[in-house]
């Protein structure tokens, strides 16, 4: 995701991708010409090919960023990484952006490694 004012839409991505590590994740900073070539859009649905630029552009003015991501087709550089850092291990959703106060899906491939996934799956199966 484009570092954005909005640290929240930056980064909400943390939750999700950590929900499957017991790892502690960091932000990687790296540096794209704007006028590179992305692909975006909502996570599971088809993406559009824009510039980087008009990708971070979008970003800021759509009124509910969450579930959006940019995919960039290459690898990225060494040359073009700026930095490490360390970020909030809670920032971001799980499961879906609209997921807060639901429960999660019990079947046993969305639960697979889960912390807690045995009640999650007794309550599905009730």
């Amino acid at each position: 995701m484009p570092i954005l004012p909005n640290f929240y839409a930056s980064h909400q991505w943390l939750r999700e991708l950590r929900r499957r590590s017991h790892r502690k994740l960091v932000a990687v900073d790296f540096r794209l010409d704007d006028t590179e070539e992305v692909l975006i859009g909502h996570y599971g649905q088809p993406k559009t090919r824009v510039t980087a630029v008009q990708a971070a552009a979008l970003l800021m003015n759509v009124a509910d960023p969450r579930g959006y991501e940019v995919l960039i087709s290459r690898t990225i550089l060494p040359k073009e990484i700026r930095g490490f850092r360390s970020v909030p291990q809670v920032v971001g959703w799980r499961y879906w952006p609209e997921s807060h106060g639901r429960e999660p899906c019990g079947c046993p491939v969305c639960t697979k490694g889960d912390y807690g996934a045995a009640k999650v799956r007794e309550r599905f199966r009730q």
